[in-house]
């Protein structure tokens, strides 16, 4: 994806290092974890645009995370840059911003909220392919018995349940 600046920084965070990048339009991308070397596959693999490291432009965004893991933000308030997903991920991840902090919803009811209640495993997929995960909280969205399910991010499952484990107050 072309774009005119591609910035970003990393954050050392309790969970680990956190990596976020800003376009001109708002966060296009956070990776929770792994390496740096990954992260900056990652922004190859989506944009043309050479990345930067920037603290100063990704400084909102990057804020409001650490706040965040801090148990300090519930919400958050940057602008968020949507070309980099599908329609239909756009979707999903619109209703998955809606989950208040500290809830979870399922699969299936995001399936269904966006009119297409037998697509909970293509809702999971979307999901799992968030790039903007803790802003986006696919980490609020459960299977339907309870279980936790998948997470993208370094430390998988484990950091979704410090994740809850942290909106919940523990």
């Amino acid at each position: 994806m072309k774009t005119k600046t591609l910035a970003y920084d990393v954050l050392e965070t309790n969970p680990g290092p956190v990596y976020v990048a800003c376009t001109e339009y708002g966060l296009a991308m956070v990776q929770i974890g792994g390496s740096a070397a990954a992260w900056k596959r990652q922004l190859r693999r989506f944009f043309s645009t050479a990345a930067e490291k920037k603290p100063a432009a990704v400084r909102e965004a990057a804020s409001q995370i650490r706040e965040y893991l801090r148990g300090k933000l519930r919400s958050f308030h940057t602008r968020i840059d949507w070309r980099v997903m599908s329609p239909f991920q756009r979707r999903v991840l619109r209703v998955a911003l809606r989950i208040p902090y500290g809830r979870v919803a399922t699969y299936g009811e995001i399936a269904a909220e966006i009119g297409n209640p037998r697509a909970a495993r293509a809702v999971g997929r979307a999901l799992a392919a968030n790039p903007i995960p803790l802003v986006v909280p696919c980490h609020r969205v459960i299977a339907s018995s309870g279980a936790l399910g998948g997470y993208s991010a370094a430390g998988g499952v484990r950091v979704k349940r410090k994740l809850l484990d942290l909106e919940r107050g523990k």
